[in-house]
């Protein structure tokens, strides 16, 4: 193969082995997010936990009001019957008393209740609260990992850059210029094989006389469809 070409195809190789990295980022960062992610609902569960407990005992105090005035409501009531004289009065201090008895009835039932579900609710929050306290210590251990992981790329990147850089010094630079304008819009499929006469680009046929260049692998030849350079894979030019 003519040095020319080959020289694309190494290139090439370095190319696509430097944007092979980026999934691999991009994947360690869906790995942060969704282990952020699952803390932040915790949290928020936390918080959503939180605040009705903190509202059921507000009500609590509330009806602890209502039973303390209720109470003193029907003290007074005591007073006033030894001073009523008609029968009138006296049916409906009784219908007062009775309303007040059946609020404190109520106010006690909802204590009970709201105190229930809040002793239920807290016995969740420590378990939330362990769970977070689990999932901040695998997002440290993710995070820790994926620091390792970075350096490790960006290491592999820096030589690999190096690599292209001294290979891109080594090719003529009107070659290196049109390998990187197609590379542009092809990306890593600027260089692609020839395979059972068809590039591997746009997987389209070419003709006798294209397929015979690339062949020889003397000069660089493009598909006559796409534009991209083509070559044979080694193994094909040998047989």
């Amino acid at each position: 193969m003519s040095k020319k070409p080959q020289e694309l195809i190494e290139l090439s190789s370095i190319d696509k082995d430097i944007d092979s990295y980026t999934p691999q980022l991009e994947l360690l960062e869906k790995k942060i997010a969704r282990s952020q992610e699952k803390i932040d609902d915790a949290k928020e569960e936390i918080a959503g936990i939180s605040s009705s407990i903190e509202e059921n005992a507000t009500k609590i105090s509330s009806f602890n009001i209502q039973i303390s005035e209720l109470a003193t409501q029907l003290k007074s009531s005591e007073k006033k019957s030894k001073e009523i004289s008609t029968e009138k009065e006296m049916r409906a201090l009784s219908l007062e008393d009775d309303i007040a008895r059946e609020k404190i009835t109520f106010a006690n039932e909802e204590i009970n209740r709201l105190s229930e579900a809040n002793e239920k609710k807290n016995e969740i929050l420590e378990e939330l609260n362990s769970e977070l306290v689990k999932l901040e210590a695998k997002q440290s251990e993710i995070n820790s990992e994926a620091v390792s992981q970075k350096e490790a790329i960006e290491k592999s990147k820096a030589e690999l850059f190096a690599t292209r850089e001294a290979k891109s010094i080594s090719i003529d630079q009107k070659i290196l210029s049109f390998y990187e304008k197609i590379r542009r819009w092809a990306g890593n499929t600027a260089v692609v094989p020839v395979r059972k006469q068809a590039c591997y680009g746009c997987y389209i046929k070419i003709n006798d006389k294209t397929y015979s260049e690339v062949i020889k692998s003397s000069e660089i030849v493009t598909c006559p469809h796409c534009g991209r350079i083509l070559y044979i894979e080694s193994e094909i030019a040998e047989a």
